[in-house]
């Protein structure tokens, strides 16, 4: 299992874990605040925007080129950010911490 931990808007930090999918499924799943992803997963809307822990993002890599574009769009983005629908759950991540940008 790959445990997430996510924190919210609200202070809030929810431990998850999963097997396989996206981060975004991975929230949507436990009912993350802030966590829409309206698109389904597909990279076209940024409400699954998140800030990855400083100490974490080497893991979770860079965002590719739709991505940055995508977060062009979004309110708050930070040199940590990324769209949860484009990272995968893998055992590369386990253990990291995002924080939820939206409300």
């Amino acid at each position: 299992m790959i445990k997430v931990i996510f924190k919210t808007a609200d202070g809030q930090e929810i431990e998850t874990q999963g097997e396989s999918g996206s981060l975004m499924e991975l929230a949507v799943e436990n009912n993350v605040p802030g966590i829409d992803g309206d698109c389904g997963g597909v990279c076209s809307c940024a409400t699954c925007h998140v800030h990855v822990a400083q100490e974490d993002f080497a893991r979770v890599g860079e965002p590719n080129e739709i991505e940055k574009d995508m977060l062009e769009l979004a309110e708050d983005v930070s040199e940590t950010s990324r769209l949860c629908c484009q990272v995968a759950l893998s055992e590369d991540i386990n253990g990291i911490s995002v924080t939820v940008v939206r409300e």
